[in-house]
Order: C-alpha cells, then structure tokens, then sequence
C-alpha cells in the first residue's frame, strides 16, 4: 500500500472514531432520553403534540392556557383576542408556565389575531378553545366545526336554545370532536353523587333545589371612555350596537370575572353562569343528558320560584337553601347535598360508598383537559359532548324565559320548542347582525 493510500485510511478510521464518539454524546431531545411530563407521563415528540388555538382570552382563557398546558400534550400555536392588553397578560403567563416548568418545553413566539376568522385559516391549529363572552359562542363554535377544527367550548354552551342546536348541527355535520367546559362532570364529587342517584341509593327523587344567583337584567349602565387597544365593535360581535362600560370587559388592572354575564344581550345572569354548572349536574344524576323537563313555571302565585317538572314527576326549583351555588337532592330514601368539594348524606354512610363493577356508572373522567384532548385522538365524544352541554344551556334559557314571562310554559324536548306558544317560542333565538351571522 503507497503511503497516501496509509494516509487516507488513517483519515476514514479517524472521522468514523470521531463520528462513534460525538454520537455518545449526542444531546437528545427529552421525549427520547424518557422525560417526564409535569403529570409524571412520558413526554410526547412534539409531532404528537396537539396544536391549539385560543380564541377570547381574558380571566378564563388565560386560565384554560395553563390548564391545557400542564397536561403536556399541547402546544399553543396562536390566539385571537380584541383587546390587545388581555392578550399580552395571556402571552406573559404563557411564558412565565414555560419558565417555571422547564420540562415542559421552551417558549417560542405565539401571534396574536384580532379578527378570530384568521386564527380559524391556520393549518397548524388542530383545536381551538372558545372563552369569548356567551353571545360569541355560537358564531364562533359553528365556524370553527366549519374549518375542520375541534372545539372546546366554554359554559354556558349558548346565549340561546336555538344557537344551541346551530352548534350541534355544526359539530355532527363536519365530524367535529366538541367539549364543553363543563369540568365538573370530571370532579370526584359530582361523578359519586350522579352514580348513587343513578343506583337508587335515595330511592326516587321527588324534588331537587338548586341555589344559584338571579337571571339577567337588561343592560342599563353607563356609558365610558373605550380603553385603548380594546376593538369595542369586534367585541360585540354579532351583537346590536351597545356602549361600552368597564364592567362588560373589565381594565386589565382589575384581575376578576367581568360581569357582562349578568346582562340579557350578553348572558343570561347567574341563572346560566352558575347554572350551566349545577342544573348540568342535575340533569347528569337524572339521566337526562339528552332531553329535559317538560314543564317550567315563572315565580307566580302558585310558585314562589322558578320550578321545572320532568316527565316522571321530578321537580327541580331554583331556590335559595343553607349552601350557595349548590344542589339539595331529596328522595323517598335519603338526601344528597353537594357543592365544589363538599358532599353530606343521608344515610350519612352514602358519602363514601363503593359503587360496585356491575351497578349503574357514568362516564369516568379525572381530567376534563386530557380527556378532550384523549376524544380528539380515537374520534370519539368527550365526557361534556356539545349535545350535553346544549341540553343543560336549553334548561338555563328556557328557564330564563320563564322568568320573563312569569306563567307556566310546556316544553317539547324533543322538538325544542313550546307548546302552542308563540310568544315564548320567540324567544328561544334571536337576530346576530353583521357579517358574524349565522344560521339558526
């Protein structure tokens, strides 16, 4: 062999060596090396990551962030939001989650849109999450489901029954996976009372009380300076026009919920807000998921509260009692009591009973994020689906137009709509102006 031919094999021997050693030291990603997740899972690549969208994001949006994010597998690719100050604090606590949680990944740049329709373009957005205020939902819940996105959406599901359906239809027309933010269907307490109710464990249920706050009052505030960098008319959507007040989007000094939630053309006051959560409850442990009472009285003479009536006899009243935002289950055997993390019994013994493997169970879910996230990979309905979520809003509006109109109301659940009452059947939708209408 001639030297320089010496001379190149020494070379190829050299750079494979050097090759073999730098690829022991290789730095490898940490979904590869067995990283953890802050749940303690193993990190996914970041191919099967889930991409995200956030539409509206103020107190609650920035809320669900940190919730979608701790479950370690998401990744936030944009969010839409109309006042710019409220986007930035969204952005700010993004990367703060990132910094404190090293695990999780690193914070790369997240655009901003004001206009959602441009975030709903996005090929990199799997999902988007709606935490606009309730006259929002509907317009933007049936564009996205239009746009081949899934959807989580915020409850109350719609501002009216017939918005309602419009999104139903949306999601099942375009195969769309929907979950409303109804999270305490995935809360230990409220899945163990639904299964002892569902078992007979207080035999039948003869009346059920549910305290929550009072339907909404007109809007009748004054009216102030816009703050800056709020797009005033893009937050009223599809809405008539209205003059802003602080309490409709609050000043981002002023770390609370907003109250336009407490106002007819926005909400439908406590009765949905607080609602949506405890008469879901109620229509979960009733087994009536997809139907609803037949019967609504007004407060009147004979009622001195908002009462429903199911079918089977069950009534259920919107009543004050001893605990706030928190459901009285009475039956022919034993009461149940519950609220957010508290549950009393009668028998007492019920509070901690075992429901056996071949007794009545509901959908289990331990986390409301994940198992959204977990439909969207096998296609199939989370624990809230849309038609739940609808069915426990339809119950908050019907009986929100029962308030209005004071008199007993016939309901069709099948039909949605009223009995031979063409008054009350005006209002179960009403008119979205602008560009932002859509079909109901």
């Amino acid at each position: 062999m001639k030297k320089n031919d010496q001379s190149s094999v020494s070379r190829r021997q050299f750079v494979g060596q050097t090759a073999k050693a730098f690829a022991g030291i290789m730095i490898l990603p940490r979904f590869v090396v067995g990283g953890k997740t802050l749940n303690g899972l193993k990190m996914k690549a970041p191919s099967d990551l889930i991409q995200l969208g956030f539409i509206g994001t103020g107190k609650q949006g920035r809320s669900l962030t940190n919730f979608f994010l701790k479950t370690g597998e998401i990744k936030i690719n944009a969010i839409s939001e109309v006042y710019q100050g409220k986007a930035q604090l969204t952005l700010d606590s993004i990367k703060d989650f990132y910094q404190k949680n090293a695990s999780a990944g690193t914070y790369s740049d997240i655009p901003v849109y004001n206009d959602f329709r441009e975030l709903l373009a996005l090929k990199n957005i799997d999902a988007v999450v709606i935490a606009s205020p309730d006259h929002w939902h509907a317009a933007m819940a049936v564009r996205a489901a239009e746009a081949g996105k899934d959807i989580y959406c915020e409850k109350p599901l719609s501002l009216t029954v017939r918005e309602g359906r419009a999104m139903v239809n949306a999601a099942r027309n375009n195969n769309r996976v929907f979950q409303t933010g109804s999270m305490q269907r995935s809360w230990n307490e409220f899945r163990q009372v639904s299964e002892l109710i569902r078992n007979g464990y207080i035999g039948e249920i003869k009346s059920v009380k549910v305290n929550i706050g009072p339907p909404p009052t007109p809007f009748n505030l004054p009216e102030e300076t816009i703050p800056e960098g709020l797009d005033w008319l893009k937050w009223l959507g599809p809405n008539s026009f209205t003059h802003f007040n602080s309490e409709l989007a609050p000043p981002i000094t002023k770390d609370v919920f907003p109250n336009w939630r407490m106002y007819s053309e926005f909400g439908g006051g406590k009765v949905t807000d607080w609602g949506a959560h405890m008469f879901d409850i109620v229509q979960w442990a009733l087994d009536m998921d997809h139907s609803g009472p037949s019967q609504v009285f007004g407060p009147d003479k004979e009622h001195a509260y908002l009462t429903y009536q199911y079918p089977n006899g069950t009534v259920v009243t919107h009543e004050p009692w001893e605990w706030s935002n928190a459901i009285l289950f009475q039956g022919t055997e034993g009461v149940i009591k519950v609220q957010r993390g508290k549950v009393e019994t009668t028998p007492v013994s019920l509070k901690d009973k075992i429901i056996g493997p071949n007794e009545k169970h509901v959908y289990k879910s331990e986390n409301h994020y994940k198992d959204f996230l977990q439909a969207m990979r096998d296609r199939t309905k989370p624990i809230c689906d849309v038609e739940i979520g609808h069915r426990t809003a339809s119950m908050c509006n019907i009986g929100n137009i029962g308030y209005q109109l004071k008199r007993p109301l016939q309901w069709d659940a099948n039909k949605e709509q009223f009995i031979n009452d063409a008054e009350a059947n005006a209002l179960l939708g009403r008119k979205l102006y602008n560009e932002w209408a859509i079909k109901i």
